[in-house]
């Protein structure tokens, strides 16, 4: 039996949440720690789940937990990618004043924040709707707020690799969060558009015009 199948407790939630809490916050604030997050069985799982096979993943997983594998998006889960840093800021702001984060990667100088199903197909109308403070009830009168990089979504149709079980290559996917039970709970585009915003408005504020009045 492989070494990442093992015992699989499942704390009360109230804990379990207060020890994901401590857990992101350490990452977080400690990079050079280069902490990797562990699957547990549960999570596997639910990964599994994504894909035709279950069963055949999880056997390709026993024998090698320490290789990517890809996985279909849309059923399961979607995937919210962008750049790393700020990545960073949304999963930030999620764990310091919202209600957390589902399971979340690295990959390539992204971050990958598992959402919902549907999130991929709703976040990005729901993003150019915020048109990120072009009006007085976000920047300021006649203000614009520091706009967020692209995001790019992945839902029905595409896939992701996804980091191995246990921590694999230095240079290869890892997780930040990892998923530890069957079903996770994942945010979806409503949860992701608030931390979009707030991680944009704690980026630097770029000089603009002063707006014309009549």
């Amino acid at each position: 039996m492989s070494a990442w199948r093992r015992n699989d407790p499942t704390p009360s939630s109230g804990a379990l949440h207060a020890e994901r809490r401590s857990d992101i916050f350490g990452l977080l604030q400690d990079e050079s720690r280069h902490q990797t997050a562990y699957v547990t069985p549960a999570g596997a799982r639910w990964l599994a789940s994504a894909g035709p096979y279950p069963r055949s993943t999880l056997s390709l997983w026993d024998a090698g937990p320490t290789t990517p594998n890809v996985l279909p998006c849309g059923s399961v889960f979607d995937v919210v990618n962008a750049p790393s840093m700020f990545g960073r800021r949304m999963l930030d702001r999620l764990w310091s004043d919202g209600p957390g984060s589902g399971p979340v990667a690295e990959y390539r100088g992204r971050t990958l924040l598992f959402a919902a199903p549907g999130t991929a197909q709703r976040l990005p109308s729901l993003l150019s709707w915020e048109e990120w403070g072009g009006g007085a009830g976000a920047g300021g009168p006649g203000g614009r707020e520091t706009a967020p990089p692209p995001l790019l979504c992945h839902g029905a149709g595409d896939a992701v690799t996804v980091p191995p079980l246990v921590p694999g290559p230095a240079a290869g996917p890892r997780w930040v969060v990892a998923p530890d039970t069957l079903q996770p709970w994942l945010p979806g585009p409503e949860v992701l558009l608030w931390a979009c915003v707030r991680a944009a408005r704690s980026l630097p504020h770029t000089p603009t015009r002063t707006a014309l009045t009549t």
